[in-house]
């Protein structure tokens, strides 16, 4: 059953041969926000109404998150890759007419507005990125310290269906340790009840897991390889990007996130917050005043 955030209207939309499952709200620029792992669209409930206030918000659940559908994976793990969930957000646009819009994305979220911004140029006007660098870079950028503090990109990218058994023994204590480990204070009260309870109810579906696996599954294979090719041939992202990292969050382990994005950015400003990963539960001031003045500035997408 989905769960609501409150003001918004909720829809099912076919697009790219599968289901989104989608929450609308407010007039004005569209703004499309892309939530990470292991989370879904009510990782924005605390801030979405305010953005409705300047903006028509559009939120959709990741393929394989939520109540998206969640194809099974090939053998080339391109199901889940970025480049596949990209299309799915510009086949969102193309059925609400929408020809170019502000995105902003979190953790795998992120990772999908990146690949928008680089594979779809004149679909993304301003784009916003937390909480990660790219993923290439991110996997070249491992030591001792960021290797154990990441670990689930190794544990989940292993062959099926070993981390879906094991994470399946106990898939709501996985997902809260994960949540709670990820956040300043390793605790899960930073996270609304009605948030809490929708993230737990899709790890009990296998489904969903084996989604979750296959996502990570793509990051250490085809998404990792785009970014390698991307990189060869010197493309960049054309689009403003505005970028936040929490102070103790994984980019800041690589020791320079804003030097990463700067290698892929024409424009590019950051900023830090005091947060773990889970910024928009965490610090959710701050992320508004990072991003409306942002996406405010630039508004009037053509």
């Amino acid at each position: 059953m989905t769960s609501q955030i409150p003001g918004f209207a909720h829809s099912r939309i076919a697009v790219n041969g599968i289901t989104l499952s989608v929450h609308q709200a407010g007039a004005g620029a569209p703004l499309i926000l892309l939530h990470g792992y292991p989370q879904n669209h009510m990782c924005w409930a605390g801030l979405a109404p305010a953005l409705a206030r300047d903006f028509h918000v559009i939120i959709p659940d990741l393929r394989g998150y939520g109540d998206s559908d969640a194809p099974p994976d090939d053998t080339a793990h391109t199901v889940y890759s970025k480049r596949e969930m990209a299309r799915d957000i510009t086949g969102l646009m193309d059925a609400l007419g929408i020809s170019r819009a502000h995105v902003l994305g979190h953790d795998r979220g992120a990772r999908v507005a990146y690949r928008l911004a680089l594979d779809h140029t004149a679909r993304v006007h301003r784009l916003g990125i937390i909480e990660i660098v790219p993923t290439g870079d991110f996997w070249a950028s491992w030591n001792a310290e960021l290797a154990l503090k990441a670990y689930h990109w190794t544990f989940l990218a292993q062959p099926a269906p070993l981390p879906e058994r094991m994470i399946g023994a106990d898939p709501v204590g996985y997902i809260d340790h994960t949540l709670a480990s990820w956040t300043l204070g390793k605790s899960l009260d930073v996270f609304a009840p009605e948030a809490l309870a929708a993230y737990r109810r899709q790890a009990l579906d296998p489904a969903r897991i084996a989604a979750m696996c296959a996502d990570y599954r793509a990051g250490a294979t085809t998404d990792r390889r785009l970014d390698d090719a991307d990189r060869a041939a010197g493309r960049r992202i054309a689009a403003p990007v505005m970028f936040l990292w929490a102070e103790t969050g994984f980019p800041a382990g690589t020791g320079r996130p804003a030097e990463l994005w700067r290698a892929w950015a024409d424009e590019l400003t950051d900023a830090s917050c005091r947060s773990g990963h889970f910024a928009m539960e965490e610090a959710p001031q701050a992320v508004l005043e990072t991003f409306g003045p942002f996406f405010g500035a630039g508004d009037r997408a053509p």
